[in-house]
């Protein structure tokens, strides 16, 4: 029987860190990110930079379970957290006036998890 389980040890370290701010600030947020990152890698997200342009406006929190792709263009800055990012996509947020952060650097910055919009 094949087993199911995690053995990258900084998604191991990144989940139980959700988990436990969860807990310590009562925020229903982190909780669902972790539950999101506990399923199969298969099934992460992968949001292309249209999609991210199309659903928000100037200065808004993003953030994306799984990996922020590089297609289309992005004509107003926003912040966007993510467990990856595309070289272009990554060059593209920042060329646009966005900032790029991981997930841990998002959950350090903003404990409550005010603000956040989950995409993906």
């Amino acid at each position: 029987m094949k087993r199911n389980y995690k053995t990258n040890p900084q998604l191991l370290d990144l989940i139980s860190g959700l988990k436990k701010q969860s807990r310590e600030k009562e925020t229903p947020l982190w909780r669902d990110i972790a539950l999101r990152l506990e399923r199969p890698t298969r099934i992460y997200p992968e949001v292309n930079l249209s999609r991210i342009n199309r659903y928000t406006k100037e200065k808004d929190l993003i953030l994306v379970p799984g990996k922020v792709l590089g297609a289309g263009e992005l004509d107003h800055g926003l912040t966007v957290a993510a467990l990856n990012f595309s070289g272009s996509a990554r060059s593209k947020i920042t060329a646009a006036g966005g900032s790029c952060l991981s997930i841990e650097e998002l959950m350090n910055r903003n404990p409550e998890g005010a603000r956040v919009r989950i995409m993906g």
